[in-house]
C-alpha cells in the first residue's frame, strides 16, 4: 500500500510540475542566453577588485540583447571573496581560471545574490573549505526545491546546459531579513552583504564593497542591467522591490562602480533607468486600480512605450509579469487600507 501511494504522489507531483510550466508565459527564444557560448571576460576595477562578465556585455547590453549572469571577485589580505557561482561547470571553470590568473589564494568566501540557478548551480564546485553566504530564505528555498529550481532553470535556458550535473549544497553562513554581514578583507576593503528584503526575490542579497580605492556595488538580478532593459519581476512581488530598489540606490553615490547582474559594469546613473520604470509602473497601475479597471483593461492601457526601447524580453516581461504583479499588489495593499 505505501509503494502505492509513493507511486501515486509521484505521479501527481509530475503532473502539477508540468501543468505550472504549461501555463507559464515563454520567452520570444529559447534559451534567453546559451550557457554553452558564453565567454567570460576579466575587469580590473581596482587593485584586488575584479568584475568578471560575458564578453558581449559591452556591445551587446545596450541593444538590448540578454546577457549570462556577471560575478566577480575580491582578494583580500588572506583569500579570495567571490560574487556568485554561474550557471554550469563550464562557466565556474571560466571564473575560476580568471581568478588564478590573478592570485593563487583559496576561495574564502563565496556569496550567492540570488537563488536562481544562474548565481549558485556551480556552488557545487567550490572548494569544501569555502564558506558560502546566502540570505535565510535562499537557503530554505533551495533546500526545499532544487530539483525543481533545476527544471525551471532547463525550461527558460535549455537542456544540455550542465544544468542537470548541479547538485545543492548548502549556505554554511545566512543573512536574516533586514540584516547584514560585513567581512574586514584587509588593506582598507570592508565588504557589507545586505539583505534589504525583496528587491526581485526574497532571496536577493547585495554586495558592497567600500573601498579606500572605489566602491562597487553588486546588484545580481534587481538591477539587472542598464536601460533598455527592465527589470524582472516575475517572483510575484511589486510594491516591497520598489521600496529596496529605492534604498539600495539611494545607498550609493553617483562614482561608485555598479556591477548589474546581467549587463556592462556602470555606474548609478546607468541603474536608473530601473528605478524609473518600476516608479512609473507604480503610478500608471495604481490610477488605474483607483479607476476600477479590470488586469485586462490594465494590460491593454499601460504600454508605458516611453520604455520600450528594444530589449528583446520588454514584451514577454512588461505584460506577463511585471503589470500582471504590480496590480494584484497595489490592489491588495488598496483593499487593506
Amino acid at each position: 500500500m505505501k509503494k502505492i501511494n509513493l507511486i501515486l504522489m509521484i505521479i501527481v507531483m509530475l503532473f502539477l510540475v508540468q501543468h505550472t510550466y504549461a501555463q507559464f508565459p515563454m520567452p520570444p527564444k529559447v534559451p534567453i542566453w546559451d550557457a554553452n557560448k558564453v565567454t567570460l571576460q576579466l575587469h580590473k576595477i581596482s587593485d584586488n577588485v575584479y568584475a568578471v562578465s560575458p564578453s558581449t556585455t559591452e556591445t551587446e547590453t545596450t541593444k538590448g540583447i540578454p546577457q549570462a549572469t556577471s560575478a566577480g571577485f575580491i582578494v583580500g589580505d588572506k583569500g579570495v571573496l567571490l560574487i556568485e557561482t554561474m550557471l554550469s561547470k563550464r562557466l565556474y571553470d571560466q571564473l575560476h581560471k580568471l581568478i588564478r590568473s590573478v592570485t593563487p589564494k583559496p576561495i574564502v568566501y563565496a556569496v550567492n545574490t540570488s537563488d536562481h540557478g544562474d548565481h549558485c548551480f556551480g556552488n557545487y564546485l567550490l572548494p569544501k573549505e569555502t564558506i558560502l553566504i546566502q540570505n535565510e530564505f535562499c537557503k530554505e528555498n533551495l533546500a526545499k526545491n532544487y530539483d525543481g529550481i533545476k527544471q525551471f532553470m532547463i525550461m527558460l535556458f535549455g537542456k544540455d546546459r550542465g544544468i542537470e550535473q548541479s547538485v545543492y549544497r548548502p549556505a554554511d553562513l545566512t543573512i536574516a531579513l533586514n540584516q547584514s554581514l560585513k567581512i574586514d578583507l584587509g588593506r582598507g576593503k570592508i565588504v557589507e552583504i545586505l539583505n534589504v528584503g525583496t528587491a526581485q526575490s526574497p532571496a536577493d542579497l547585495f554586495v558592497f564593497l567600500k573601498d579606500s580605492g572605489k566602491n562597487v556595488l553588486w546588484a545580481g538580478n534587481p538591477f539587472i542591467a542598464e536601460s533598455p532593459t527592465i527589470p524582472w519581476l516575475f517572483d510575484g512581488y511589486f510594491l516591497e522591490p520598489v521600496r529596496n530598489l529605492q534604498k539600495i540606490y539611494d545607498m550609493i553615490d553617483d562614482n561608485d562602480v555598479v556591477v548589474p547582474g546581467h549587463g556592462r559594469i556602470t555606474n548609478k546613473k546607468g541603474i536608473k533607468y530601473t528605478i524609473d520604470y518600476v516608479n512609473a509602473l507604480k503610478t500608471n497601475v495604481e490610477d488605474a486600480v483607483k479607476k476600477g479597471k479590470t488586469l485586462d483593461e490594465v494590460k491593454a492601457t499601460v504600454t508605458m512605450k516611453e520604455f520600450d526601447k528594444g530589449y528583446v524580453l520588454f514584451n514577454w516581461l512588461h505584460y506577463n509579469f511585471n503589470i500582471a504583479n504590480a496590480y494584484n499588489d497595489i490592489k491588495k495593499n488598496s483593499l487593506g487600507k
